[in-house]
């Protein structure tokens, strides 16, 4: 896949460039890239990146890792 475009930080991304955008980070999201790589990617929060998936209806992962509570000791 190519690139993505960098974008100025808090630009408005609306009608079709939204529409474009979102349809480029839901096939890099379903193909297994993270949020948190889409929003370094593009230069845009973890927050944008998420709503943006949202509005596309893609349905999001469960976070991944380890469980916290099975490290913690007191």
């Amino acid at each position: 896949m190519a690139e993505l475009t960098r974008l100025p930080k808090g630009a408005r991304v609306s009608g079709g460039a939204r529409e474009a955008l979102q349809t480029e980070l839901r096939e890099r999201y379903q193909s297994g890239t993270s949020i948190r790589t889409l929003a370094d990617a593009t230069g845009r929060s973890y927050g944008f990146i998420r709503a943006l998936l949202t509005e596309a209806g893609v349905t999001l992962r469960g976070r991944g890792g380890a469980n916290r509570r099975g490290r913690l000791s007191h």
